[in-house]
């Protein structure tokens, strides 16, 4: 492996594991976080380099920028991305460099694709945004359902689950993201088109199982690969029996953010109640929920052509896992195309249904 690896945000609980992973697989990344005592302790433990920089310092994306070069892959774990992950992503396409990350967030997804996609194809690079649990399965499970529906399949519909043990699994920066979806634009692929539409505003039942609409990456990147979709739903079924109280909180927050400066509020209040980087499950409680993931393709009168599920690992520990598959295969040339890719675009489809089973995460 000629290329570098860095990753951003090392020493925070995503990154530490995701840390590990590469390790356990043979890679040496570059760990770098903010903090130079905490990344110095990390990178002797596991017998890596590394090197300290701050999302929140003026100068992040010129500081990260430096540690690359054209070809390396800069995976990035700081979150909420909202609000840290804007100067990685604009340093790895300063530099000509792939650039991943584990956001769910569906605004800075959005941002990904519409600002920094056309800067990422001219600078020949690769951006992956939400290379982890949120959203690779989704895509993967997406892809697998349409072929298998045919040429009459005009809308595809993606359900997320966790089953086992759902209440402990989310770590600190996962709480500190979804705090502030609530009150962020996001977006559906409706009509054949991206429109602004707001997370919760729908349910749908996957399996018996309630879940709620969120933006995501697939509603950019399956109408890229399957031009004959006119509808692309993501669904988030974490929430079980609170997914309607959710939905009426999420039109009513849509109404009230549309007032001069509560849109600002609400987001800064969850930033003060829910901060990230707290930490997350231990092995033992993470080995205790399982991922599940449903995808159903439809014609255009609504009936159902074709289902497929996908079930594994944890969140956390896939989203590592993926994150450090992926990165290694980036590093090793294996990405196909430049500018802001989906999994399947980016590593084609066998590759990646590989690489998912390797993860954690396979057809069941």
């Amino acid at each position: 492996m000629s290329a570098r690896i860095v990753l951003f945000g090392s020493t925070g609980f995503t990154g530490e594991l995701t840390a590990r992973a590469l390790i356990a697989r043979g890679a040496r990344p570059l760990l770098v976080g903010r903090d130079a005592s905490r990344v110095g302790a990390l990178a002797a433990e596991l017998d890596a380099d590394c090197a300290v920089a701050d999302a929140a310092a003026p100068g992040a994306a010129s500081e990260l920028a430096a540690l690359l070069s054209p070809g390396d892959v800069l995976v990035s774990t700081v979150g909420p991305f909202v609000r840290w992950g804007e100067p990685a992503v604009r340093a790895a396409v300063a530099a000509g460099a792939h650039y991943l990350d584990s956001t769910g967030e569906p605004r800075f997804i959005r941002a990904v694709f519409e600002r920094h996609g056309a800067a990422a194809r001219d600078a020949g690079c690769a951006v992956l945004t939400a290379m982890g649990y949120d959203y690779v399965p989704g895509n993967l499970a997406a892809d697998l359902v349409l072929r298998e529906a045919g040429a009459d399949a005009v809308r595809v519909d993606v359900g997320y689950f966790v089953d086992g043990d759902r209440a402990g699994q989310f770590s600190g920066g996962t709480r500190a993201s979804a705090a502030g979806m609530l009150a962020e634009p996001a977006y559906a692929f409706a009509g054949g088109r991206l429109v602004s539409r707001s997370n919760a505003r729908h349910v749908r039942h996957f399996d018996g199982a309630p879940a709620v609409s969120i933006g995501a990456t697939e509603q950019f990147t399956l109408p890229a690969t399957h031009p004959s979709l006119r509808d692309v739903g993501v669904w988030l079924g974490w929430f079980g029996h609170a997914s309607r109280p959710l939905q009426l909180l999420s039109g009513a927050t849509a109404l009230a953010t549309r007032a001069p400066g509560v849109r600002w509020a609400l987001t800064t209040s969850a930033a003060r109640m829910v901060r990230g980087s707290t930490g997350g499950p231990d092995a033992l409680t993470r080995a205790r929920a399982r991922s599940r993931i449903v995808a159903v393709a439809s014609d255009g009168a609504g009936g159902e052509l074709a289902t497929v599920r996908l079930a594994g690992s944890s969140p956390y520990d896939f989203t590592a896992e993926m994150l450090a598959w992926a990165a290694m295969r980036a590093a090793d040339g294996h990405v196909s195309g430049s500018g802001a890719l989906g999994p399947v675009q980016a590593f084609g489809h066998d590759e990646l249904e590989r690489g998912a089973a390797d993860a954690g995460i396979c057809r069941c």
